[in-house]
């Protein structure tokens, strides 16, 4: 029955947080002098209007997806991995440069590329796995500043080597990318490509790996307890360490679905591409579940991609939409801690 109750929670908590957030997102607009029913008609034309609405949605989720399977993965753990947006970045340029630089047929091209993006991403996540299980240093902080570290290198590296007219990299060579005739022409011209297919098969593997593995088995129980991990004989910095790896390596291949499939190279980023912060917000939503973070991805992904429709359409600021979604995010753990003050003290515990 509690486990009946639990499953129940975490499906209807984001459901209610979005239905909560879209009101409150109306009163806004009302109270702004916006009409609230034109523009939530006008966003959700720009998601599903026409087939490259549906294109370009799906295709914004993609890299979403991956993204919030990196924080889920971690958090499984134990771990809060933030920097998967530095992860990303490193493994969009592993994949750029194999795109770029190697000569091959696509049936090994295109694997090694996003191969190589994951393993660059795992390395990336290994060290702040590393200080963490050896040092004890927490891996929010070292996460967050590894993040302006591969902005950084990763500017500079475009720079010295890969450096192409536009302030970016060469394009990837045909045998290394995830771009499709077929899918852009079925969507009038949309960028969808074929790496949601990867990003699909990744979903699967982290719920296999958890659930379905003796190495996920330990890697959830490191998570719920460590000290009773340690004493059941688990090997608690080697399974902190691999989460960390593997976390790293689906921020990677995340990385590398910008670079093979939706731009085609790699540009000299100001800022942050947003795709790991927001793969945070996607993974509480998904209540770190393979599916749960495919719905809260294309949740995500329609909203982002309906905001430019429904500011053309009903002139509401395109940062409403960042409102509404911040919103979600905040009734979601709003909930969760409401849910875990009334445990305690069902359970007669102190708070």
């Amino acid at each position: 029955m509690n486990l009946l109750k639990g499953r129940l929670f975490s499906i209807l908590i984001p459901v209610i947080s979005v239905v909560l957030a879209l009101i409150i997102g109306g009163i806004v607009m009302l109270a702004s002098g916006y009409q609230p029913i034109l523009a939530y008609t006008s966003l959700f034309e720009g998601i599903f209007g026409n087939s490259y609405n549906i294109g370009e949605t799906v295709r914004q989720m993609t890299p979403l997806i991956l993204a919030g399977l990196a924080v889920a993965f971690a958090f499984r753990a134990g771990l809060f991995n933030i920097g998967v947006e530095g992860q990303v970045l490193v493994g969009w340029l592993a994949s750029v440069y194999v795109g770029v630089s190697f000569d091959l047929p696509k049936i090994i091209h295109l694997p090694f590329a996003i191969v190589t993006a994951a393993v660059a991403g795992a390395l990336w996540g290994v060290i702040p796995g590393f200080l963490k299980a050896r040092f004890k240093v927490h891996e929010v902080i070292t996460t967050i500043m590894m993040n302006y570290i591969a902005l950084y290198m990763t500017n500079a590296i475009i720079r010295a080597y890969m450096l192409a007219p536009g302030e970016r990299t060469k394009d990837v060579k045909p045998t290394a990318s995830l771009a499709s005739d077929f899918l852009q022409t079925i969507t009038d011209g949309s960028r969808l490509h074929y790496g949601i297919i990867v990003a699909l098969i990744c979903s699967v593997i982290m719920w296999f790996i958890l659930w379905k593995t003796t190495m996920g088995y330990e890697l959830r129980a490191v998570g719920f307890n460590q000290h009773a991990s340690r004493y059941a004989g688990m090997n608690v910095s080697k399974n902190i360490i691999l989460s960390m790896a593997i976390s790293g390596a689906f921020a990677g291949i995340a990385g590398a679905m910008e670079g093979l499939g939706t731009y085609g190279y790699m540009m000299i980023n100001a800022a942050f591409t947003g795709v790991g912060f927001d793969g945070i917000a996607v993974s509480l939503i998904g209540a770190n579940n393979a599916i749960g973070i495919i719905i809260g991805a294309a949740l995500f992904g329609g909203l982002k991609i309906g905001a430019s429709n429904m500011s053309s359409v009903a002139f509401v600021p395109i940062e409403l939409v960042d409102i509404i979604i911040a919103l979600i995010i905040f009734f979601i753990a709003s909930s969760y801690i409401i849910h875990w003050l009334s445990n305690r003290v069902n359970k007669g515990g102190k708070l």
